[in-house]
């Protein structure tokens, strides 16, 4: 399981580097008038993803020396890695999309903008849906752990993201919803499921 070991350090490689890409943003939204808010769960979603980044292989290299399983075992955990690695490389399309649209807007905190200065970003993913960045996070920590058949950590790191995202989503859109422009603009579009209604005259 060395590759999968690499893979997992390349993605906390990632994560660190968006860390410091995202701490250089706040200074930078700072300077328009914008100050981090405090979040209780903020501590709770960085311990979810760092602990599926050290779960996953560990998980995948219990259930490596456990020796041979039946072939249809194998066909299935072979078939879950494809999956997992297809989501992930979709996953990593997606925040890299995304990243690139909101530029310096992008942190991992949620910013408070009390006298206006928000930047209200339409573009790109934001076409389709309010928050396709944490799309991302939802299939990768699916993906990850399931590329490398850690079956477990992908539906406890689901399982526990899903909870953290129902605290995080509600307070962010707070923030945003505040700005009349991000809320004629965002609001009527789907928080995480495009919806790719049929054009005019089509069957």
């Amino acid at each position: 399981m060395r590759w999968f070991l690499a893979l997992t350090a390349a993605v906390a490689g990632e994560r660190l580097a968006e860390l410091a890409w995202s701490r250089r943003h706040e200074r930078a939204m700072a300077r328009r008038g914008g100050a981090v808010v405090r979040e209780p769960w903020y501590a709770a979603m960085v311990a979810l993803h760092a602990g599926t980044l050290v779960a996953a292989p560990i998980e995948a290299a219990l259930r490596s020396r456990r020796g041979a399983r039946s072939p249809a075992a194998r066909r299935a955990g072979t078939l879950a890695g494809i999956a997992g690695l297809a989501g992930l490389g979709a996953a990593t399309a997606l925040r890299i999309w995304t990243l690139r649209t909101l530029g310096e807007s992008w942190s991992t905190r949620v910013t408070h903008f009390p006298r206006g200065g928000r930047r209200v970003v339409t573009g790109g993913p934001y076409r389709f849906i309010r928050h396709p960045n944490y799309l991302a996070v939802i299939l990768e920590l699916a993906s990850l752990p399931l590329a490398g058949g850690a079956v477990a950590t992908a539906l406890a790191a689901t399982a526990l993201n899903a909870l953290v995202l129902s605290r995080r989503i509600p307070l962010e859109e707070r923030e945003l919803a505040a700005d009349p422009a991000w809320r004629a603009a965002l609001l009527p579009r789907p928080r995480l499921v495009p919806h790719f209604a049929p054009r005019p005259g089509s069957r």
